[in-house]
This record gives structure tokens, C-alpha cells and sequence, in this order.
């Protein structure tokens, strides 16, 4: 299959740029910038891209691409510090410039190959300290702003493209446009890459994996990710196939019949566990945010485990391990990727299990694995339904966990989360739920006054959580959503709203 390899200089984009391309039918694959001109040509790139990043060329240290790369015959295109990068190495001058950030005016100059088809004038989102003085020879500008004479440059004998500026964010008209003209028209890469063909793909591919009489293990949550990678399984090998469902006791309102509803609907009959005993029992008196995770991982683990035994034997072990979680692992075609942390969907399993990876979803995105969900026949409330920690409603319960604070969670969550489909806010939302924690406020029920809880609300707009915004929610659904919780939550005296964001605070309170 033809793609396009994009090297990664530390920009907050770099993911983006590859979801971009592969939104235009073409495959696109993340790897370190310091990748070596020989392993690079191993893979058979149709065309490379150069990403942004933080760093100035004319600075010590300035990540730089092996120059090898500039004479392999390949298109390359250069964004931001990339665009900065092939200007200084291929003998132009870039120096400090007035700070650009935000949108700008783009006059194209030059309307062939990467604006065919673009209007001459358009927005687009620039993000840089540096500008390139002069260009070096060979080069044409095909476009610019008030503040940039070189926002767009081209040396066509070698095929090397540069923009100053972000194709790759929504803010770029036509962003997406420019990615495509490059892959497709200057690159000549074949639009081949669907989750259509993938399905087949990734259905051979564990076939081929997967023995004869050799069994797969997948713990199930109802997640988007574990679901997608159990129906991809289950295509391939059918019963050989084992699902555990493990009910920790802090799941949300209903949610382990939907689960369970689901994947019956779906052809498959998963092993339920209710452990929620084992996991309450332990998390009894426990205040602490990081000894709850570390509890609710460990008896997690030893539920799994004891599955295992009873269950078994297992030979290989499913999990929903996506793109971006490869390449924060370090696990890329670089030698000398650094390791940004440990990755693992299932953690403190013993080493004596021996079961070997499956993980089918390890080359996609969040997006591309909800198109999946949805070719596959997921249900569509299920598709768009918001993430969930692993952990549970554990981390939105401050202090102790208790049975009546997971009682005024479960419930208030769900009235937050039924207004806000009422009211048509709940996909335009990241997450929508209540916290829970010891203080207490004094209320009015009847004609007496009462000492309940508070309940904080927080609803955040997020594309990929590594970020977050509180909602600017309507008044009058606040105003709803609190007269519900005080109303039909026992307990509950005062609603509060929750308006930081990430950074500084996180998205779940603990």
C-alpha cells in the first residue's frame, strides 16, 4: 500500500498531519525525526513530510533530519520548523521574525500543483518566531501574507515543498486540500487506505496469526476500543474467542446490561464477572487518589488472572491498543526512539501466563476506529458514547468510596448526561459527568432544613483530552440539571459547576 511517512519534530500536530492524509485515502504513519536515510528508504514512502516543532534552526541542538534524506528522490513537503529546516539546510537563511500566531491572510502566487484547485485568497493558521529570509537556489514562492514573503515555497526540480503556515488544522481553509494535492497529485500515491478494505485486512492478518485450536483472550468494558477489537477477533476465529466482562462496582447507571445487551446483539456471549464485592471491600476507607488506581489495577489483575485458571488455556491476548499509543511507546521503525512511557492495557498480569500480543487496532486513530465500530454494526449510541475511565467512578468520588456516594454519581451523572442529549449538547461534548466528595451544604426540603452533599458538575469540550475547555453550557440546562440532581438524587442540597481547564486541572478530579 502507497504512504506517506511524516517525520516528527516535536509539533502538537504531528498526529494531526497524519490523520489528515489518511482522511484523503492515502496512509499515513508517524516516525522520529532522526530517522536514518536508509531505513526511511526501507519503507518505500511515496512522500515524506517534515512536521512543526518548538525549535529554532539557527539554535545548538536544533533537531535536524539526516541530510541524506534531502537527495532520496522522494517529494518531500516542510511545515512550520520543517519548512524552517529544509531553508536553512539546503543553503538559505532563516532568522527570528516577529511572533505570528494565530490566522493570517494567504495570497497564493503561484496556483499549480500544491494549490491546484485553491482559491487564490485564503485563512490560514500560522504559529512560528522564525521566517526564512532568503531562499535558497532553485526556489519559488507560491505564496504569502502581509508578514511572510515566503509562506509558501517550491523547488519543483527536486520536488521539495515548504509552508509557513498549518495545513493541517481546521483553522487552514482548504488545509486539507494542499495535504491531498501533495500526496496525491505530486506524490502519486494511490488513495487505497479505507476501513472498508482495513476490516479484510486486519481479519486475514489474524488468521494468519492465530493457530488452528490456538484460543484469544479480550477483556471487555463496552469501550469503543476493546469493542472493535473483540468484533475484529471474533471475525477471524469465531468461538476460539473468549470475552471476560469484570463489573468492578463502579460502572456507570445500567451500564453493565448494555454491555452485556450489546455484545449479545452482536454475536457474542461474553464471560460476566461481578467482582464489585472484591474491588469495594478493598477500596473500603481508602482516601488517597493514586492508592485507589493502584488498588483498583492490582485486584483487576487478580480477577484476570483467576479467569484465566478457570477459563483457560488462552494462547494470545487481545488488546485495544491504538496508533498514538504505539509511538508514546517508542515502538517505531527508529533505533533510537526514546521511550516517552510504558505502554500496557492490561497491567500486572503475571509473566507465567505467556500469552502473546494481538492487537489489530495498533495502526489506527480514535476516528478511524468509531468508522470501524459502525461498518462492524455497533450500535451508534454506543459509537458517540463518551470515554470512561478505567478506573470508574472511583476518581470521581473524592475521599472515601462509599455506597451512598456511588449511588449520587451514578444518578446524577445520568440526569447530566439525559439533558444534555435533550438538549442536543451531548456530541458536542468530550465528557459529561458528576463528582462526588465529603462536603456538605445546608439545603431546604419541605419546611425543614437539611445537610446534604454537593455535587459538581463537569462537562469539558476536548478533540483528543490531551487538552480540555469547560462547556459554555446554556443557563437554562444548568438550571435544568441542577433542579433534576436536587430533586431525584436523595441527598443532594447544592449543584456546582465546574469551570477550569485542563491545563490547569484535569479532566477527572482525581
Amino acid at each position: 500500500m502507497d504512504k506517506i511517512v511524516v517525520l516528527d519534530f516535536g509539533s502538537q500536530y504531528a498526529h494531526l498531519i497524519c490523520r489528515r492524509i489518511r482522511e484523503q485515502g492515502v496512509y499515513a504513519e508517524l516516525v522520529p525525526y532522526n530517522i536514518d536515510a536508509d531505513t526511511l528508504a526501507e519503507m518505500s514512502p511515496k512522500g515524506i513530510i517534515f512536521s512543526g516543532g518548538p525549535a529554532s534552526v539557527y539554535e545548538d541542538g536544533a533537531p535536524f533530519c539526516d541530510r541524506r534524506i534531502l537527495s532520496l528522490g522522494i517529494p518531500i513537503l516542510g511545515i512550520c520548523y520543517g519548512h524552517q529546516m529544509l531553508v536553512h539546510m539546503l543553503g538559505g537563511v532563516v532568522k527570528r521574525a516577529k511572533r505570528e500566531y494565530g490566522s493570517a491572510e494567504l495570497i497564493v502566487d503561484d496556483g499549480k500543483d500544491l494549490f491546484m484547485g485553491i482559491k487564490q485568497r485564503m485563512r490560514c493558521w500560522m504559529s512560528h518566531g522564525d521566517a526564512a529570509e532568503s531562499l535558497p537556489e532553485g526556489f519559488s514562492i507560491l505564496a504569502h501574507t502581509d508578514s511572510s514573503f515566503a509562506a509558501a515555497v517550491a523547488d519543483r526540480a527536486r520536488r521539495i515543498y515548504g509552508l509557513q503556515f498549518h495545513p493541517e488544522v481546521a483553522h487552514t481553509e482548504h488545509g486539507s486540500d494542499i495535504l491531498r494535492n501533495f500526496a496525491v497529485r505530486i506524490c502519486n500515491a494511490r488513495q487505497e487506505w479505507s476501513m472498508s478494505n482495513f476490516i479484510d485486512t486486519a481479519v486475514n492478518d489474524i488468521k494468519s496469526k492465530v493457530k488452528e485450536g490456538e484460543r484469544v483472550l479480550a477483556a471487555v468494558s463496552g469501550g469503543i476500543d476493546s469493542t472493535v477489537t473483540a468484533l475484529l477477533v471474533h471475525r477471524a476465529i469465531g468461538d476460539r474467542l473468549a470475552c471476560i466482562f469484570i463489573n468492578h462496582g463502579l460502572l456507570r447507571e445500567g451500564e453493565e446490561d448494555e454491555v452485556l445487551d450489546m455484545f449479545n446483539a452482536l454475536g457474542i456471549k461474553p464471560i460476566y464477572i461481578d467482582a464489585s464485592s472484591r474491588f469495594l471491600t478493598r477500596l473500603k476507607d481508602v482516601e488517597d487518589p493514586e492508592a485507589k488506581r493502584l488498588i483498583i489495577g492490582e485486584e483487576f489483575a487478580r480477577v484476570f488472572e483467576d479467569a484465566i485458571r478457570e477459563h483457560g488455556p488462552f494462547h494470545w491476548l487481545a488488546q485495544g491498543t491504538l496508533y498514538p499509543d504505539v509511538i508514546e511507546s517508542g515502538v517505531s521503525v527508529s533505533r533510537e526512539a526514546a521511550t516517552i512511557k510504558s505502554h500496557h492495557n492490561v497491567a500486572g498480569l503475571p509473566k507465567w501466563l505467556n500469552l502473546k500480543v494481538l492487537e489489530p487496532l495498533r495502526q489506527l486513530y480514535k476516528d478511524e476506529v468509531r468508522q470501524l465500530a459502525r461498518l462492524l454494526g455497533v450500535p451508534e449510541h454506543m459509537v458517540k458514547r463518551h470515554p470512561f475511565p478505567g478506573p470508574g467512578l472511583a476518581v470521581r468520588i473524592i475521599g472515601k468510596v462509599s455506597e451512598e456516594k456511588l449511588r449520587i454519581c451514578r444518578r446524577a451523572s445520568k440526569i447530566v448526561e439525559e439533558e444534555l442529549a435533550r438538549a442536543g449538547w451531548y456530541d458536542k461534548v468530550w465528557q459529561a459527568f458528576a463528582i462526588v466528595g465529603d462536603d456538605r451544604a445546608v439545603g431546604v426540603l419541605g419546611d425543614g432544613r437539611v445537610y446534604g452533599h454537593i455535587v459538581s458538575i463537569r462537562v469539558v469540550e476536548s478533540v483528543d483530552a490531551m487538552t480540555a475547555d469547560w462547556a459554555r453550557l446554556p443557563y437554562e440546562l444548568l438550571a435544568r440539571i441542577s433542579n433534576r440532581v436536587t430533586n431525584e438524587v436523595e441527598g443532594v442540597t447544592w449543584v456546582t459547576y465546574a469551570i477550569s481547564s485542563k491545563p490547569p486541572a484535569t479532566i477527572e478530579p482525581q
